[in-house]
């Protein structure tokens, strides 16, 4: 079985990927850490982020192992991955690891925001996880404020809007639904509600 998650920062889809994951005994690759990995390498060795070439060979060799993933889950890292995964190139790196992950015997469950469009098209599965930008703005910056970041909602929601904008509107690979995901509004949800949701959508799939 594979499962697809897509949808928004802060939207929950991480939290959901990890316990259905579990649930059902699947391995799981948070896709969007790749990209963060990719973003961070650049960072650290004085890459210029829109310089595709450069970021292409970084990606070829991509682990996440060598990280920090509190240190990759960081704002300016996931601004710098958003410049970074705007690069058709770079998505093309990444795109075999991430399909050969979803395609291992026994199944897997993927998160990030083309996994049920281009990652993984036949999955079982496929979700979109959204709340309202407000919402998830609250949630990031008590995130970011929980590991010491000083930001403000109102900048942290700004931030939000720039990135969705840009994740929607890049040529290769858009941030969107798959035609036959199953939205889940999280706006109002506990993450116990949302697995909940999640484990209906999941179920009536299977039968």
């Amino acid at each position: 079985m594979i499962i697809a998650i897509d949808g928004t920062t802060s939207s929950g889809k991480g939290t959901l990927a990890k316990r259905l994951a579990k649930h059902y005994g699947l391995p799981h690759l948070d896709t969007g850490l790749l990209y963060r990995a990719v973003a961070k390498a650049a960072m650290d060795a004085g890459v210029e982020l829109k310089d595709e070439d450069a970021c292409v060979r970084l990606a070829a060799g991509v682990r996440l192992e060598p990280f920090d993933e509190r240190e990759l889950r960081s704002s300016g890292v996931g601004a710098a991955a958003s410049v970074v995964a705007s690069l058709p190139a770079v998505r093309r790196a990444l795109f075999e690891l991430q399909r050969n992950f979803a395609q291992q015997e026994g199944g897997a469950l993927l998160d990030g925001r083309d996994i049920g469009t281009v990652i993984a098209p036949h999955a079982d599965v496929k979700l979109w996880v959204d709340a309202a930008v407000e919402e998830r703005a609250r949630r990031r910056f008590l995130e970011l404020s929980g590991i010491g970041e000083n930001v403000t909602e109102a900048g942290v929601l700004e931030q939000l809007k720039e990135r969705d904008a840009r994740d929607a509107a890049r040529k290769d690979a858009p941030m969107k639904p798959a035609d036959d995901a199953v939205w889940i509004d999280t706006t109002t949800m506990t993450p116990e509600e949302c697995l909940a949701r999640a484990l209906e959508v999941v179920e009536t799939r299977r039968r």
